[in-house]
C-alpha cells in the first residue's frame, strides 16, 4: 500500500480539521455500503480508501 503524505491531503483540503471531516464523513458512506471511487480497494480499511480517494481528487465537497 503507498502511503500519502499528510501534508499533501491538507494541501488538496484545506486544513487538517477539513481533511479530518471529509474522511470521516466518507469512511461512513463507505461502511453504509458506498462504492469505492478508487481501484485495488481489496484488502483496505474504509479510512485507508477515503484517504486515497481524497489524495486523488475523486472526493467532491463544499465549504460552507
Amino acid at each position: 500500500m503507498i502511503s500519502i503524505p499528510v501534508e499533501d491531503l491538507i494541501e488538496k483540503t484545506g486544513s487538517l480539521f477539513k481533511l479530518v471531516v471529509l474522511a470521516s464523513q466518507r469512511t461512513v458512506e463507505l461502511n453504509d455500503g458506498s462504492d469505492p471511487r478508487i481501484e485495488n480497494t481489496k484488502n483496505k480499511k474504509t479510512a485507508a480508501i477515503a484517504l486515497h480517494e481524497i489524495a486523488e481528487g475523486k472526493v467532491d465537497f463544499t465549504l460552507e
